[in-house]
């Protein structure tokens, strides 16, 4: 039996973030290798009107979970949902619950993070510092605890070219930052940032940078390891290939192009994606935590979760396979022919963005209107184009992540714990990866039925012949008004006809001399 799976058996583990897509993962790795372990506290915020029973509920009718419940029939039994609200400074847990936590608890994994780029800065360091924070303290009160695991990303110092599984020291303490965000007003906040951030794109990476300070400071005699995964995309093999069920990075650019909606990409074609399976994060991050628990390492250990220097895929050669992909599983109702076009130009792109996306969007809206329906076409292009615009930093910059523990960690591993916890990503076959993860957007996510995959195959035929059909017209019509304004345009149509008619009647004499 796999050492790792019979380490968790017995255990009652706290996960923060469970009902984000790691989170979720996380948990179903869990109950279906380790189906005897004891309980897994959740820390769960009411959301729509849902009790924190329905939202477990929900989560475990998911697809997600069908092999756990074969297992592990009594799983909803073995969750522990907890109300808190990572938003609060005291986490807004009640004092039952609290003690609780403190007398039971055995590992931590601490997953819950706010992952939008655009976050309003107050906002990022209380979810991704502050909360650390108040976890820390939390986990030096209970005694049963054996490890700490903290999730950060690979790009919390994406400042720089080369990242070592060291943590980076910030130019400003965390302390001062938490403290300054308790007294200073938005606006001050908002016109601070830029200098705080300095040469981060954006406050997400600073306040994940911020956390790890944190973790190192305050972490004081705790056993704590943090993982660092780049892009987190799809899961690659387990529980299935494909499963997905958020629109964050490659997911959304997926939906996007599928859609028709996204027609240009400002990228780098030769940097590389460092997307990471979901479940190959998860096995490392298991792996991990048994390690920590066990071997007791003297210093926190970091762990990169990462591929582009084991197994890189490039943005241009992931574009091309998307495409690829839609033209034997479409997306449904699209709005346009799915296109890509990866750039490096910023005039062939801001071009592109004019005429691709905002005049096809303009005139839908116009016919909404028509219609009597409301415009929502330029607000939704509105919202893609910021999106795209914040991942530009990453689509155009190669890094090179250091993976030494990584390593010596699956060095530490038995056969048969490697093969079950499996973190190994130069096995990852890319081009079947990246279909798998297009299928999985459609069916897990947009929730399309593969039914429709021949009705949609027709929807983009004609698309296509639309297209085909609009540019054909845009260019006879461009090129009329330019002869009928240029003598230099004439003179190339002349020169162009007249060679045309030389050409073919050189080929046409040999044919008549033969006869």
């Amino acid at each position: 039996m796999s050492s790792i799976a019979a380490f968790y058996g017995g255990k009652s583990i706290l996960i923060t973030g469970a009902t984000g897509f790691l989170g979720k993962v996380l948990m179903e790795k869990l109950f279906r290798t380790s189906p005897d372990l004891k309980v897994i506290y959740i820390l769960v915020r009411p959301k729509a009107g849902q009790t924190l029973q329905q939202r477990v509920i929900q989560i475990l009718n998911s697809k997600l979970f069908e092999k756990v419940k074969e297992v592990c029939p009594n799983v909803q039994e073995k969750i522990r949902a907890v109300y808190a609200d990572l938003n609060q400074n005291d986490l807004a847990i009640s004092k039952g619950d609290m003690q609780e936590l403190l007398s039971c608890t055995n590992i931590v994994f601490h997953c819950a993070a706010t992952v939008r780029f655009d976050d309003h800065l107050r906002h990022a360091v209380q979810l991704n510092v502050t909360a650390t924070q108040k976890l820390l303290l939390m986990a030096s009160q209970m005694p049963k605890l054996e490890a700490f695991i903290h999730i950060s990303t690979a790009f919390s110092n994406c400042n720089l070219k080369h990242i070592d599984e060291v943590i980076y020291p910030c130019p400003v303490e965390p302390k001062k930052i938490i403290d300054s965000m308790e007294w200073l007003d938005d606006a001050i906040i908002d016109e601070i940032t830029p200098k705080l951030i300095g040469d981060r794109p954006n406050t997400y990476t600073y306040t994940k940078a911020l956390g790890e300070m944190v973790v190192h400071q305050e972490g004081g005699n705790l056993n704590i390891a943090i993982v660092r995964p780049s892009i987190v995309g799809a899961t690659w093999q387990e529980p299935f290939p494909g499963w997905v069920d958020n629109v964050n990075g490659p997911s959304g650019l997926i939906i996007a192009t599928g859609k028709g909606f996204l027609r240009a990409l400002r990228a780098t074609p030769m940097a590389v994606a460092d997307v990471i399976p979901v479940d190959t994060v998860v096995n490392l991050t298991l792996a991990v935590g048994w390690y920590t628990a066990v071997h007791r390492p003297k210093s926190t250990l970091i762990y990169h979760c990462t591929s582009g220097n084991l197994n890189p895929c490039y943005w241009g050669k992931m574009g091309f396979q998307v495409l690829a992909t839609f033209e034997k599983i479409p997306f449904e109702r699209a709005f346009r022919r799915p296109y890509a076009d990866l750039t490096t130009n910023t005039i062939t792109t801001q071009y592109w963005n004019a005429v691709s996306h905002w005049a096809p969007a303009i005139i839908y809206d116009f016919y909404l209107r028509l219609t009597g329906r409301k415009p929502r076409m330029t607000k939704l292009m509105n919202r893609l184009l910021r999106t795209v615009s914040m991942l530009e930093y990453f689509v155009n910059r190669s890094w090179e992540w250091s993976t030494s523990n990584t390593e010596m960690l699956m060095s530490k591993l038995s056969p048969e714990d490697q093969r079950v916890f499996n973190f190994d990503v130069r096995q990852l076959n890319w081009l079947e990866y990246i279909e798998n993860y297009v299928l999985g957007v459609k069916k897990y996510l947009l929730k399309e039925d593969m039914a429709g995959v021949p009705e949609a195959k027709q929807h983009l035929k004609r698309l296509r012949n639309i297209h085909y059909l609009f540019n054909t017209a845009l260019f006879l019509i461009a090129w009329r008004l330019l002869m009928a304004r240029s003598q230099m345009a004439r003179n190339v149509w002349f020169f162009i006809v007249s060679f045309c008619y030389k050409f073919l009647s050189y080929f046409r004499a040999p044919s008549t001399l033969k006869v």
